[in-house]
């Protein structure tokens, strides 16, 4: 049994107990928990908080891992493929590459590589392997890219998508022969995406670089972590001025005000009747596939709701790859969601989100810097990418809103 499967199993029971207890309140017609009540449940509470931070945490470390042995065992395939083959300009430039991250170039090497094409060299721009090994260690570190649409743009600088502006008029009863009027109200619009560049700064340990023979895969994971929390918070938050539209940005270029929900909210809390609400504030093609965004302050929250039969909204995901769900519908938290209690601000999410579309390039580069850290025994690098990302229809999603 893996160990993010026996921490769902633990935090289960912990559900179970802290759930005895709201339910010990209602059984006996009480307004509220005694006081030893309410410390043996914020404690419980506690515990499944940390627990479920650890079950995301490691499910992210056995992520990573499998990521990184699978990517391990391509190289050494393609090293033993290629060992005799000293003029392959591909296995050349890989190892090049390897060579340019420990620091074993010398700087008239790097000079003539840099100065060199792609295939001789080039070591400012890392190989196709490196890259796409980046952008899944990143997929597999924040929840909008496993759900989101993503493209990836490898000739054109922009991608236009249609955007339906409005509907055409209702239908008009008519004779067998007559076609009714013709319809002037329907219109198409078309929205452009165009990546934008994202830099990114890490510091690495010369030792575990001299140390660490897949001086790529660190150097690829530190990167990956930085890249993945400023892209999630771009995805929910961004303004869409050179960088990703977020969904909680309220705009008719992204989505509007007319996807906000607050009936039955109060001005400081989420309650039941509201997120029902909000599964019918969707259309059935949305509301079928469609994922809730929160942040952990809202969970905790949610975790003490019930419908109008007494059932918890919250039920917790018990296999490995099982997510938790609310009102039946897989639930994500985000600590970029927006988490202050105030009225009228957005505190969560519901929506299809295969109607966001991410859109990388893969003009991926990445700079060495020796000397700035050497007093510290450290090498930087510099990395810059090029990402966008915005709602493409604004039905698909509701927002959760205070009243």
């Amino acid at each position: 049994m893996s160990i993010a499967v026996e921490l769902r199993q633990r935090r289960a029971g912990l559900v179970t107990q802290a759930r005895a207890l709201l339910d010990g309140v209602e059984a006996e017609k009480r307004s509220a928990l005694t006081a030893e009540e309410r410390t043996r449940y914020d404690a419980i509470d506690a515990e499944i908080s940390g627990l479920t931070d650890r079950i995301e945490k490691e499910e992210r470390v056995v992520a990573a891992e499998a990521e990184v042995s699978r990517v391990v065992t391509q190289r050494v395939t393609h090293e033993i493929q290629h060992a005799t083959q000293a003029d392959d300009p591909k296995a050349k430039r890989m190892a090049e590459f390897r060579s340019y991250l420990k620091g074993e170039l010398t700087l008239p090497e790097m000079r003539a590589l840099q100065a060199g094409s792609a295939t001789a060299g080039g070591y400012l721009l890392p190989p196709e392997e490196f890259r796409m090994s980046l952008i899944k260690a990143v997929d597999n570190m924040t929840f909008m890219r496993k759900v989101c649409k993503v493209d990836t743009l490898t000739t054109s600088e922009s991608i236009g998508y249609p955007s339906l502006d409005a509907d055409p008029a209702d239908p008009t009863w008519t004779t067998e022969l007559a076609i009714g009027s013709a319809d002037s109200t329907m219109s198409f619009g078309k929205r452009e995406m165009k990546p934008h560049p994202l830099a990114q700064f890490v510091k690495v340990s010369e030792k575990l670089l001299r140390l660490k023979p897949d001086a790529e895969a660190l150097v690829r994971d530190r990167l990956a972590y930085k890249i993945a929390v400023v892209e999630e918070n771009a995805f929910l938050n961004g303004s869409g001025a050179g960088q990703p539209h977020g969904i909680f940005t309220a705009s008719d270029d992204g989505i509007t005000t007319s996807r906000d929900y607050s009936t039955g909210n109060t001005a400081s809390a989420i309650v039941a009747d509201n997120l029902i609400g909000q599964c019918f504030n969707l259309k059935e093609q949305y509301r079928r596939p469609a994922s809730w965004c929160f942040s952990r302050a809202a969970m905790r929250m949610i975790r003490q709701l019930k419908d109008g039969n007494g059932q918890y909204l919250w039920l917790p995901g018990l296999g490995s790859a099982e997510q938790d769900r609310v009102l039946d519908k897989p639930v994500f938290v985000s600590e970029y969601c927006p988490s202050t209690f105030q009225t009228g601000l957005y505190v969560g999410i519901l929506g299809d989100f295969k109607q966001y579309w991410i859109v990388d390039s893969l003009a991926f580069t990445l700079k060495r810097l020796e000397e700035l850290y050497a007093e510290t025994g450290q090498i930087g690098f510099i990395s810059r990418l090029e990402c966008d990302g915005a709602p493409v229809l604004a039905e698909a999603f509701t927002r959760v809103k205070l009243g």
